[in-house]
């Protein structure tokens, strides 16, 4: 079993930065990367960044390139989303999640809002 605890969203203006927080704790021995995922009411979960285990190869979809950067502090057990020059489309519910081998997620956590606006 897996626990998923996702922090640091709030509410910002155009422009800020805010950075995410994720602790992974239970069963994560067997986990090949991790993932931030976000999701707006009404419109399916997305897919915004992954990480290998080792911290080296990084993916972003496209609409984020640039602006947010994925990172991992595997001795905490923490994983991360810097988030610059938000933008309101940015808006969502932001989650983790730890990828095992067959393409397999843990339990989904709460998630942490993010809001931009003026």
């Amino acid at each position: 079993q897996v626990r998923l605890v996702e922090s640091g969203g709030g509410l910002v203006q155009p422009g800020a930065s805010l950075r995410l927080s994720c602790t992974a704790s239970g069963n994560t021995l067997r986990q090949i990367g991790m993932r931030w995922y976000r999701q707006v009411p009404g419109k399916e979960r997305e897919w915004v960044a992954s990480i290998d285990n080792t911290g080296r190869r990084k993916d972003y979809v496209d609409s984020v390139k640039g602006r947010f950067t994925i990172s991992r502090d595997n001795t905490q057990s923490t994983l991360y989303l810097q988030m610059n020059d938000l933008k309101p489309e940015d808006t969502a519910t932001y989650f983790c999640n730890v990828l095992f081998p067959g393409s397999r997620l843990a339990s989904w956590g709460q998630g942490t809002q993010v809001t931009v606006s003026s």
